[in-house]
């Protein structure tokens, strides 16, 4: 299911809503410890897991450069929000009947080229969080990322024409 992107009062927020039948523990794993988050975002490590406390995105393009990523909000099991260069990224992890559920949001503050791509990219390795969840490890898909990519600058372009 792609993001939903909605024009907000402070610029654009992209939802991405995925159900796990998962318990919320296993989910939060996924997304703060290394071991785990290496294997369906192999750029993003935690580093410092509080408010106030930093992820670092780590460039696997040969450069061997990494920058760290501030972390706005934090509470233990339930959310976890840090900075995204001039944007924010913000998991939230419930308990559902069904296991848990997770919700990211992208906040964005201007409409760029380069939205589509980081849009793809989430959507990419939520993808491959969820085969991860099931007990499967899956690469990450360019043809899979360029299908998402047109999908997403249509809805951005949409978005702007509004």
């Amino acid at each position: 299911m792609l993001a939903v992107i909605e024009k907000v009062y402070h610029g654009y927020v992209a939802e991405f809503e995925r159900p796990f039948n998962h318990p919320p523990d296993e989910v939060w794993a996924a997304l703060t410890e290394n071991g785990k988050l290496s294997l369906w975002m192999p750029n993003l490590q935690a580093e410092d897991l509080r408010k106030g406390g930093n992820m670092k995105f780590a460039m696997r393009d040969g450069a061997d450069e990494s920058f760290d990523l501030r972390i706005t909000d934090y509470e233990p099991h339930s959310v976890l929000e840090f900075e995204w260069g001039k944007e924010l990224v913000r998991f939230e992890v419930s308990a559902q009947e069904y296991g848990s559920r997770l919700l990211l949001k992208v906040f964005i503050g201007a409409l760029t080229d380069h939205v589509p791509v980081d849009l793809a990219g989430w959507h990419i390795c939520l993808d491959r969080l969820s085969a991860l969840l099931d007990g499967r490890f899956t690469e990450f898909s360019m043809d899979e990322w360029e299908k998402r990519h047109e999908q997403y600058s249509a809805a951005v372009k949409r978005l702007g024409a509004q």
